[in-house]
């Protein structure tokens, strides 16, 4: 293949890297690769790439030479100070008008920065999401592309030929400014971490509660993936409940370690929510249970010295519980869903990125880890009001909680009564009684720190800010005003 000739780079081969660039060539584009470690881009251009469109590359002068003009160069690395090196690499060998994609899980602010010294420069660069795991880069992934608009139409053609498509739709369209694309694919990971542990956690009532064998409950969620829980997950779920270990006979769930591993963009998520003041705690808790899940040893010994709860045999109806396990997963589901829209209302806000949920619930219903039937409804409830100010309150979502809830508190309840940890279930209920509440005990909590640190109240009669000298004999109102407070003013 002579210099010139490919349509768009990757550097970066592990798993990902590999699947994307046979996803690129499988559509007809010709694809040059590089790989720090040449022996990788050797293995891969004599196995998985042999007599494909694809270039194999040695050196970084060799990658840049094989691009046609603008050059189009992905970077699949891992995030962090390697897409720094990589970018520090690449850019003395681009000119004005190239673009640079990063396809990893960076840190939406590292693309801030990025996008801005690049632009500098004259280089267009791209924060691109990507979901789906080695099968969806392979098949077609959810993309997730920010930066500047240009920068996008430079590379859409290849990126909406290579995405999954659902319903003729392509799952990719333009997130927004700088950012955004890395922004959208962290909430979607933070929701991905909530909708796993809730799975996990209606799996822990099926199984201790009413003692379901693999098989049962194989069968009750390729049940469950024939309704309104039609989704990858449930899907996958199932399989794996199906699956033997071929070395012991038993089923492979059993023998897997109960310690789950993260790579930190559910943190990420739960520290951008701190930084925006919104509540995540469905993605909080899922989140804190693989941490405490990872204390495996500590937890083993626990279980020997902590009293445990009275349990009684489970003598309610079997497939009542189960419905109300289904009711409480769908219903908790959609409070996951609602906060991560609402997460990604405030970062749109506070960046100016202009965020449509229609679209991102769109290009999430194919591709992605968290595709599912549901997110159909999603893009029809941002149809119906595109400022929808939470899912919840869409009238469809609304009536789903309506017919749910009884079902989402017996399972929560039956849960604690027999000493089956939740912390999804539980916090996503809490939630919604929380914002369904118009009169809340925060009367309390501000009553507290005006007590303690006259940090002033509201009242619920007139208007103003309100102080109280607590402490004053209650001979006379000791309500007055609030003074402005002087500077350096200690408390709370």
């Amino acid at each position: 293949m002579e210099t010139n000739q490919c349509d768009i780079g990757l550097i970066g081969l592990a798993v990902m890297g590999e699947n994307l660039v046979l996803n690129m060539e499988s559509k007809g584009f010709q694809v040059a690769v590089y790989n720090r470690t040449t022996a990788v881009t050797e293995k891969f251009a004599a196995e998985r790439a042999k007599g494909k469109n694809i270039q194999p590359t040695k050196t970084m002068e060799e990658f840049v030479a094989a691009l046609q003009r603008p050059r189009k160069a992905m970077i699949m690395v891992k995030a962090g100070a390697p897409v720094d090196a990589v970018i520090g690499q690449l850019v003395p060998l681009l000119e004005k008008g190239d673009v640079i994609i990063d396809g990893g899980n960076s840190l939406f602010t590292d693309t801030q920065r990025r996008c801005k010294e690049l632009k500098a420069r004259g280089i267009h660069f791209v924060g691109c999401g990507v979901s789906g795991g080695e099968e969806g880069a392979l098949n077609g992934p959810s993309l997730m592309p920010g930066g500047p608009r240009a920068s996008w139409e430079i590379i859409a053609p290849i990126l909406t030929r290579i995405a999954a498509v659902v319903d003729g739709e392509p799952c990719v369209r333009y997130m927004g400014p700088d950012g955004a694309g890395h922004y959208v694919k962290m909430v979607h990971n933070g929701i991905e971490y909530g909708d796993m542990q809730l799975i996990c956690e209606a799996y822990a009532i099926l199984s201790n509660v009413l003692g379901l064998t693999t098989d049962e409950l194989a069968d009750i969620f390729s049940e469950w993936n024939r309704g309104d829980l039609d989704s990858y997950l449930i899907d996958i779920t199932a399989q794996i409940f199906r699956k033997r270990d071929p070395e012991t006979g038993k089923p492979m769930i059993d023998v897997i370690l109960d310690k789950a591993g993260q790579k930190g963009t559910g943190i990420w998520t739960l520290q951008s929510a701190i930084r925006q003041s919104v509540v995540i705690s469905t993605i909080n808790a899922a989140v804190e249970a693989r941490v405490i899940s990872s204390r495996k040893v500590e937890r083993v010994e626990a279980s020997k010295i902590l009293p445990q709860p009275k349990i009684e045999k489970f003598s309610g109806a079997r497939d009542e519980l189960i419905s109300a396990v289904r009711d409480a997963l769908y219903a908790s589901k959609i409070v996951s869903y609602a906060q991560g829209m609402e997460l990604l209302g405030a970062a749109s806000r506070e960046f100016g990125w202009n965020l449509n949920f229609g679209d991102i619930a769109t290009i999430w219903r194919g591709g992605c880890i968290i595709r599912a039937k549901f997110l159909n409804r999603i893009v029809e409830a941002y149809g119906r009001n595109p400022a929808l100010p939470n899912l919840l309150l869409d009238s469809y979502f609304t009536a789903i909680i309506q017919k749910t809830q009884q079902n989402w508190r017996i399972a929560v309840a039956t849960a604690i009564g027999q000493g089956v940890a939740v912390p999804a279930f539980s916090a996503s209920l809490a939630y919604f009684d929380s914002y369904r509440q118009a009169r809340l005990p925060a009367n309390l909590l501000q009553a507290q720190r005006d007590f303690f640190g006259a940090h002033t109240y509201e009242r619920v009669d007139k208007p103003g800010s309100f102080h109280t000298e607590w402490m004053e004999p209650e001979t006379h109102s000791t309500e007055k005003p609030a003074a402005p407070k002087p500077a350096g003013k200690t408390g709370e």
